[in-house]
Order: structure tokens, then C-alpha cells, then sequence
């Protein structure tokens, strides 16, 4: 199926939504128009957008507008397809948007009333603890009726509103930059981290023994597509230097694919000068040895084979030569040592690459029975130690971002 054609704008102006799936629900306001722009001020910074539109709002705008406008099909009613359960379940959005909010909408959500495509969304999106953000339009004196004000009392720790600018006697209803930025904020946008240029490594490296067999490691690469992501979400441009893991890796970020350690070692000599970075996160797991590879498929008839190894180079030892003001982070692995000997061996790294911080974990044992789970230390320059504790790798990499963030600070 060919792509829609308003998809084109996606990403054109930022990837700090990429891969957030938003609803837009447009109410029966004379504000309604402007939910067009906003939809497109959403998709130009990465978001998928879908809009439920009340029957007043299709009385002053034809649901083809929003189509043309998202790319998607518009929710009008409710059918045997369930459209507010595939949009507002559990999980199923990662936000939902009332642009404009009149105050009927509000008041059938502060009551659980759900007799309309909107409120029936919205009540199920509550109840899924959906994020949901209301940007409330209606006359002054509905805005400032004592019901209303109770039901923004009753909803204000479970809605985020946004309040509107008493213009001419109505509430008018906030502009869709101001929306954009509020939910840029909201899915993490740092002031730290906004716009900078981040160059990233992650997963494992093959590198080719004969013509079909290879020596790589078990890294799946997702710690390197999770640290890609929270720093897209923070505003960063991110380029990812990506070796064959299983992981999908990020959309909003520059993708350069890699096989071996000598390709993921030129690409990032290549990008560092081609242009300056800030950050450079080497997340991946590169080979610490190669071969020279035969150039047939060696035979299985041998009872043995002996394989020559030499060792690798070391991609973080050249960082900051071919960049000296850049902020490195720098990740090393130990198996099944002491917390006390993991630190120590994070300082001689540290030492010899002249890196910020570096991320250190124990990859032994205890981590291989569940690879989702992890537990790192990281030390910064300072020399100050911060302990993880064992968390799922989304939150790990949270977590470094935080500790970038501090130490960029």
C-alpha cells in the first residue's frame, strides 16, 4: 500500500514524537479549524496522529479535512470495530488531546457520561490512565460557571489542562504552537539535550572466519535503540552507527548499518569528520578480535581447526583524538567480579580513553538469566559513583540519559 501523501511532512521539523501515537479529539468548537494545524505541527515532529471529531465539529469541517491533514482514517462514530477500544485501551495511545475543549465535553467526562464518539473515547482512555491533555475554548461566563469550575476542580490531578486567554469575553482557546510544546515537554524534550548532535554505536559486530560463518557476540543492540530513542525524545539529532542486532532501531534517527568492527570504526571516523558532534554513546559491542577470513567455505571434514586472532582496534580510544572537545561516553562489560574490582576497571577505562563517564555492568551470571534486566554503575569525572540498581533496560537507559544530563550541566 502506497504511502499517504500528507505523510511526506513527518519528522520535517524534529523526531521528538517519533513513534508516539497520539489522538487528536476535536470538539464542537468555532476553534475547531485550528486543531488542523496542530495535527500537522504533531506529525511534523514524528507523531502518528488519529482524530475523533464530534457531530458539531463535521457540521463546520468535513472529515476529509482531518484525513487529508493526518493521513488517517477520521472516527466520526462508533462501529463493530470498536475504534474507541483500538484507541484509547490500555496502552494504546500514548496520549490523547482535546483541542478545542468545550465544556460539555468536560462535563461528561468529569460525570463518566458517555454518549457521544468523544466521550466514549475519553472515558475509556481515563480509565486506561491514558495521558489526557484538554485545552479548554468555550464564552467567559460558561468558563467561569460554578458546574464548570467543579468539574476542572474534580478532574485537575487526572486531566492536564491547558487554560485558555480570556480575550473579548471568551476563553479562547490557546494556539497549536503552544499545544506542540506543551506535549514536546511532556514526552521529554530536555533543555540539556534539545538539539544536540549525538552520535551513538550499539549492537554486536560479525566478523567473517570463511565465506558463510562468522565470530560475533550476543548482543541483541537494544540497549544502543533504547539510549537512540530517549535522546530523539529529548531533542537530540541522533545518528546511530548500527551493528546486525535484533532489535528494530529508531525511526527520527540517521541509521549508517555496519557489519564489522573495521566498518563501525570507519563510519564513526567518517561521521566525526564530516561534522561536529557534542555527544559521542559507545553502547555497542564491537569484536575485541578478528581474522583474516579464508576466502572459501573451509571444509567440516577437519577433527580441528586452529583460528589466528588479532586484536581489534579500539574504537573509544580515538574519540577524542579525532574530536577533543566532545562529550564521550564510553560502556564497559565485566563478568562475575565485585562491585568494588567493576568500579576499578571503570576508572582504568576512564583513564586510558579520556571518557566523561563510563557506564559499567557485571554481564556474568546473574545477568544472563534475564537479559531484560540489567544493573550499572556509572562514574563520572569527578570521580562519583551512581548505582542503577536492577531495573529493565528502558528504565537503564533513562537513567544514563539523567546522568548525561547532570554531568552536561
Amino acid at each position: 500500500m502506497d504511502k499517504h501523501p500528507s505523510l511526506d511532512i513527518v519528522e520535517s521539523h524534529g523526531s521528538e514524537l517519533s513513534g508516539k501515537k497520539i489522538v487528536l479529539c476535536v470538539t464542537g468548537s468555532v476553534a475547531a479549524y485550528k486543531a488542523i494545524e496542530l495535527a500537522r505541527l504533531l506529525m511534523r515532529h514524528g507523531a502518528n496522529v488519529n482524530c475523533v471529531a464530534s457531530d458539531a465539529v463535521t457540521r463546520l469541517i468535513q472529515p476529509d479535512y482531518f484525513k487529508w491533514a493526518t493521513g488517517n482514517p477520521v472516527i466520526t462514530k462508533l462501529t463493530g470495530k470498536m475504534e474507541h477500544v483500538a484507541l484509547a485501551d490500555y496502552k494504546k495511545s500514548d496520549c490523547i488531546i482535546v483541542y478545542p475543549g468545550t465544556a460539555n465535553t468536560l462535563g461528561k467526562l468529569a460525570n463518566g457520561i458517555d454518549d457521544t464518539v468523544i466521550s466514549t473515547v475519553l472515558t475509556v482512555g481515563f480509565g486506561a490512565k491514558i495521558p489526557i491533555i484538554m485545552a479548554l475554548a468555550m464564552h467567559q461566563a460558561m468558563y467561569e460557571n460554578l458546574a464548570v469550575m467543579r468539574n476542572i476542580e474534580f478532574l485537575k490531578n487526572k486531566v492536564e489542562f491547558i487554560e485558555p486567554q480570556v480575550i473579548e469575553g471568551k476563553a479562547k482557546i490557546v494556539k497549536p504552537e503552544e499545544i506542540l510544546n506543551y506535549v514536546l515537554d511532556k514526552f521529554g524534550r530536555s533543555s540539556v539535550l534539545y538539539g544536540k548532535k549525538i552520535l551513538i554505536t550499539g549492537g554486536p559486530t560479525m566478523e567473517p572466519i570463511d565465506t558463510v560463518r562468522v565470530l560475533t557476540n550476543q548482543s541483541s543492540g537494544k540497549t544502543g535503540v533504547l539510549l537512540a530513542k530517549e535522546m530523539i525524545s529529548a531533542g537530540g539529532k541522533v545518528t546511530l552507527v548500527y551493528g546486525p542486532g535484533t532489535e528494530k532501531p529508531p525511526k527520527g534517527a540517521r541509521i549508517i548499518p555496519v557489519n564489522t568492527v573495521h566498518q563501525m570504526f570507519d563510519a564513526v571516523k567518517k561521521e566525526l569528520g564530516r561534522k561536529k558532534f557534542d555527544i559521542v554513546i559507545l553502547s555497542a559491542a564491537p569484536a575485541d578480535y578478528t581474522t583474516i577470513p579464508v576466502k572459501s567455505k573451509i571444509k567440516s571434514d577437519k577433527t580441528s581447526l586452529i583460528i589466528k586472532l588479532q586484536k581489534a582496534p579500539k574504537i573509544i580510544d580515538s574519540i577524542k583524538k579525532l574530536q577533543k572537545g566532545v562529550f564521550l561516553v564510553g560502556f564497559k562489560a565485566e563478568t562475575d567480579i565485585s562491585k568494588q574490582k567493576l568500579v576499578e576497571s571503570a576508572k582504568r577505562k576512564m583513564k586510558e580513553s579520556d571518557s566523561d563517564i563510563i557506564v559499567a555492568n557485571d554481564i556474568g551470571t546473574r545477568y544472563q538469566k534475564n537479559p531484560e534486566l540489567n544493573h550499572v554503575i556509572i562514574l563520572d569525572k569527578s570521580g562519583k559513583i551512581t548505582d542503577s540498581g536492577r531495573k529493565n533496560k528502558a528504565d537503564i537507559c533513562k537513567f544514563i540519559r539523567k546522568q548525561i544530563e547532570k554531568n552536561l550541566v
